[in-house]
């Protein structure tokens, strides 16, 4: 009688156990032939404006040659410094050191024969006439070697929301449109995303470095004109279109 309730218990488990993973697999099926929804639309648009540069970058360089590096190093932390001082008190000019670099000549067999130089002060302002006038006093002792225009952070939010009020509006009308020649009357959105960038013109070398002569001084303003940044703003998302 034992054995017998014993047999009947397992083949209870065993039934069970085989319901369960049917169920599983109906309930799997289900999932991987679910229909995909129908009547979505993916949909992108974009607009974008030519905005001014405001911002510019001059860097300024010092070139020297030594026989030893020591001194050379002092030189030109000397000439760096000298121009980091005149630059503080000009308001709306910021300036920073920029590259440096101390590296040895040599001569025909190999051997250290001098060592060159090369110290930089880049100026940056949004006060284009300010940073011109700056460059032209400092020019007569580190050279100008070029000028950068970009636009700033700031202004490229102030574009891009104005932007993002166009490209919504045309990512709306495209939906709509599509909608009603696809023989719907609306839509709803399923998702979008909304981004923007901006590009420049890659820095304009204004002088070669060797170009200038040594008593080449620039005591007036350089002129320069800013370009433009192209700012865009991207839309793009898809749509279920409906009766």
């Amino acid at each position: 009688m034992i054995k017998n309730k014993t047999a009947f218990a397992l083949a209870a488990a065993a039934i069970s156990s085989a319901a369960l993973t049917m169920s599983a697999t109906v309930a799997a099926q289900t999932v991987l032939t679910q229909p995909q929804p129908s009547g979505v639309l993916s949909l992108s648009a974009q607009a974008s404006t030519e905005v001014p540069q405001d911002t510019v970058n001059i860097t300024l360089f010092y070139e020297q040659e030594a026989q030893d590096a020591s001194s050379l190093t002092t030189t030109l932390n000397q000439r760096a410094d000298t121009a980091l001082r005149a630059a503080k008190g000009v308001e709306g000019v910021t300036a920073r050191s920029g590259s440096f670099t101390v590296f040895p000549s040599t001569d025909r067999d190999g051997r250290i024969s001098a060592w060159r130089g090369r110290t930089e002060v880049v100026l940056e302002s949004h006060d284009f006439a300010a940073a011109s006038k700056l460059a032209g006093k400092m020019s007569s002792s580190m050279q100008v070697g070029n000028v950068a225009f970009s636009l700033s952070p700031q202004a490229q939010r102030a574009a891009a929301q104005k932007l993002s009020t166009q490209a919504i509006e045309s990512f709306r009308q495209q939906a709509q449109a599509s909608a009603q020649a696809f023989g719907y009357s609306g839509y709803s959105i399923r998702e979008v995303s909304v981004n923007h960038d901006g590009s420049s013109p890659r820095p304009v070398m204004m002088m070669q470095a060797r170009a200038m002569s040594a008593d080449a001084k620039m005591a007036a303003p350089m002129a320069f004109e800013a370009g433009t940044s192209t700012v865009t703003v991207n839309v793009s998302g898809s749509v279920q279109m409906a009766r």
